[in-house]
């Protein structure tokens, strides 16, 4: 209780100083690391830087070969002297290591401009005899240039279009169509529609060559585990499994569990499966291949001959439910037919719309009400392992059982439409080019 006054102890506490705690210091925020521009690029972009100087010689030495040809001299040499410019910072900005795909746009704007106005330029300091007899342009082949930057950008389709515009640019500068104007624009097309390409190809080839390296590392690195592991746990495994089945009794159980595990490590090390690449993006796994990780002494898999790919979420969803449903016959299956608990069987369908999993078994099966009875209770087992797995990923589940016959799961997962001919894997390298 409080009044006007504080106690004369609580006076002589409060006359000592307070202590405060030292402020710990801002820590320096480390910027993250760029992304590395990949190796075609930097070439590409190396190359282009090249070309454009190579092209602006070309057009200084037409210009001077020319020169008492040209109505207004002054104005060429201004031109000139900006394409000069233009193609020096071209290379600064090119070469940057890391841009944003906006600045990169932007700048791909600006360079297709500047390449249409040194055409246009030809109008203001060229005669009209020149121009009408079909006399090349004052950039010449310089003007291609911002052609090949879009098709390194965009790929193939981003040439095309950058043709057309630098195409349209030549036809207003010459005023009519002609043959010369047709030929360059097939010409311009072509050239974007070709390098595009080679650059799209060279991505996908050093992606490729990329996750090669990667892959032989994991193996390596798998191989060197798998050593250890067999030098150790496995011997471990085997030894209780041999002593077990001496002994008997208790020790027969221990045995045969510690066989099942070892089979499973020697299922787990034998198999390997990427899940992400270097960007992140999930690529395709055969789900029979991750579901056989499953399979034991108890549990059969049975499958299509060919693999069943699905992205790697959603193949990793599925297996951890059947590995929930898996886990139930263990628990509640019983002592099984043989005595030494319930078989389980997992078949996987592969049809044109979906991917079908079943999990059966022989257990007694599940009484009537069971499973809301469990709801109610807040035993969400299979509505939370198994359904919500399953409808994250956009499929359901069906559970049929019967008692004393046992349980069937079904497992029905859409598959996502793919363009066809088009592999997901190889569609993940598509969206890291762009």
């Amino acid at each position: 209780m409080s009044g006007l006054g504080d106690p004369p102890q609580q006076q002589e506490q409060d006359s000592y100083p307070v202590l405060e705690r030292p402020r710990p210091r801002p820590q320096p925020q480390v910027p993250a690391p760029a992304p590395q521009r990949p190796a075609v690029d930097t070439a590409m972009w190396r190359a282009l830087g090249v070309f454009r100087s190579l092209t602006l010689a070309y057009a200084i030495a037409r210009f001077a070969a020319s020169y008492d040809r040209y109505a207004h001299r002054g104005e060429a040499i201004a031109v000139l002297f900006t394409m000069a410019v233009w193609t020096a910072w071209t290379g600064i900005v090119y070469h940057r290591p890391a841009i944003t795909r906006r600045a990169l746009l932007s700048f791909l704007a600006t360079d297709l401009a500047v390449g249409a106005a040194a055409v246009l330029s030809t109008d203001l300091v060229d005669t009209a005899s020149r121009i009408d007899s079909g006399a090349l342009t004052l950039p010449t082949v310089w003007a291609s240039a911002p052609v090949i930057a879009v098709a390194v950008a965009l790929g193939w389709r981003g040439g095309v279009a950058a043709a057309g515009v630098m195409g349209l640019a030549d036809l207003v500068e010459r005023g009519a169509l002609s043959q010369d104007s047709i030929h360059n624009i097939v010409l311009l097309g072509l050239t974007g529609a070709a390098i595009g390409y080679v650059v799209e190809l060279g991505r996908t080839a050093e992606l490729t060559l990329v996750r090669a390296q990667r892959l032989e590392a994991a193996t390596r690195e798998r191989q060197r585990l798998a050593r250890d592991i067999h030098d150790g746990v496995l011997q471990v495994l085997a030894l209780v499994q041999r002593r077990g089945a001496e002994i008997g009794g208790a020790g027969a159980d221990l045995g045969r569990m510690a066989g099942e595990q070892e089979r499973a490590l020697r299922s787990l090390v034998n198999s390997w499966h990427d899940t992400d690449d270097e960007d992140g993006d999930p690529v395709d796994l055969d789900l029979t291949a991750v579901l056989g990780r499953l399979a034991g002494p108890r549990v059969t898999l049975a499958g299509p001959g060919t693999p069943v790919t699905l992205p790697s979420p959603v193949a990793r969803e599925i297996a951890a439910a059947v590995a929930a449903a898996l886990d139930n016959v263990r628990v509640h299956g019983g002592p099984g037919a043989d005595g030494l608990g319930a078989r389980a069987w997992i078949l996987v369908e592969d049809e044109s719309e979906a991917v079908v999993v079943t999990v059966r078994d022989d257990g007694p099966g599940i009484p009537a009400g069971r499973l809301a009875e469990a709801r109610r209770g807040g035993r969400l087992g299979v509505a939370h392992s198994i359904q919500g797995r399953l409808t994250d990923v956009g499929g359901h589940v069906d559970v049929i059982s019967i008692p004393g016959q046992g349980t069937e799961v079904e497992m029905r997962v859409p598959r996502v439409p793919q363009p066809r001919g088009a592999a997901t894997s190889v569609a993940a390298m598509r969206r890291a080019l762009r």
